[in-house]
C-alpha cells in the first residue's frame, strides 16, 4: 500500500459508508452480470467467476488484492509519485496457519484437493455466497486462487483474500488473530531508491498491466521529472533525472525502456 495509513477495509464496506453492505453487493453484482454481458470477451460461469471478474475490474467487492511476490507488493507501495513523501506498507499474512481456523467443510475441501487456497471449482462445491457465509458461527478468512482471467493475473503472482461476510473487516480479524500477520513500513525517504530497485529489475506497470494502459502508467511515471517531486521533511530524497538515466543506459547501470526480462 502506498499509504502506511491506508485499512484493510475492503472496497465494497468503503462504498457502502454505513448502508446496508449485503444488500449493496447483491446489486453491484447483479447489474454488474446484466451489463458486462454485452462484452463478448467475457467468460463467467458461477457468481464466484462473477465476484472475480468484477475485482478484478474495478467494482467494489468483498475482495482484497494480494500477491505471492514481495517485490510486486514493493511496486503497489511505491507506483504513486502523489504519494512518494508519505510512508508506505507492505503487509504480510500467514495464511496457511489462517486455514487452521477454517470450517471444517471448506478445510476438507482444501485437503481433499491439496491446496493451501480455494479455487473457482472449490467454492462452486459449497454453492453460493449466501451458503459460504454460513459455514461458520464466527467470521473467517480465505486466501482465493483467482482464475487465469488475463496476463495481469498471472504477471502479479494475484490472489484474492475472501472473508466469510460482506460487512467483515480483515483489520479486526487480524487484530483477533495478530499471531498471522505483520507489516513492513516502507519509509517516504527510501521509496524512491526503491522504485528505481525495482524499476532496474522490470517490476513495473509495463510489465504487471501488459497492455497499452500499463505502458501509458509506466512512461508516466518513469519520465517524471524530477523538478516534480515535494521535498520530505525540509530535506531533499533524491531522484534520477533525465542525464542520470541517459549516462546509466550507456553504462549498463539501468534497465533500458526496451528491455522485456520479468521481474519475480
Amino acid at each position: 500500500m502506498s499509504l502506511a495509513d491506508h485499512s484493510l477495509t475492503s472496497s465494497l464496506v468503503r462504498l457502502a459508508r454505513g448502508a446496508d453492505v449485503p444488500r449493496l453487493e447483491t446489486a453491484l453484482l447483479r447489474n454488474f452480470r446484466k451489463y458486462a454481458v454485452s462484452d463478448g470477451e467475457v467468460r463467467a460461469d458461477s457468481i464466484w467467476d462473477w465476484l472475480a471478474l468484477g475485482q478484478h475490474r474495478g467494482l467494489p467487492t468483498r475482495l482484497l488484492d494480494w500477491t505471492y511476490s514481495p517485490l510486486v507488493a514493493l511496486h503497489f507501495a511505491t507506483a504513486s509519485p502523489e504519494h512518494m513523501n508519505q510512508d508506505g506498507v507492505v503487509w504480510c499474512v500467514n495464511f496457511v496457519e489462517a486455514n487452521k481456523r477454517l470450517p471444517p467443510k471448506l478445510k476438507r475441501i482444501m485437503q481433499r484437493e491439496g491446496s493451501v487456497t480455494v479455487t473457482i471449482d472449490m467454492l462452486n462445491e459449497i454453492g453460493g455466497m449466501k451458503k459460504f457465509d454460513a459455514l461458520g458461527r464466527k467470521n473467517f478468512l480465505v486466501f482465493m486462487e483467482p482464475p487465469a482471467i488475463d496476463r495481469r493475473i498471472l504477471n502479479q503472482w494475484a490472489l484474492f483474500s475472501l472473508m466469510s461476510s460482506p460487512t467483515a473487516e480483515m483489520d479486526t480479524w487480524l487484530d483477533q488473530h495478530p499471531e498471522l500477520c505483520r507489516s513492513v513500513r516502507i519509509p517516504a525517504a527510501l521509496k524512491w531508491e526503491i522504485r528505481d530497485h525495482l524499476d532496474q529489475a522490470n517490476v513495473n506497470e509495463r510489465i504487471l498491466f501488459p497492455d497499452l494502459d500499463g505502458l501509458s502508467r509506466w512512461l508516466t511515471r518513469y519520465y517524471l521529472p524530477a523538478t516534480a517531486r515535494e521535498p520530505l521533511e525540509g530535506r531533499t530524497v533524491r531522484r534520477p533525472d533525465f542525464s542520470d538515466r541517459d549516462r546509466d543506459r550507456r553504462t549498463g547501470r539501468q534497465s533500458s525502456p526496451s528491455r522485456t526480462r520479468r521481474g519475480a
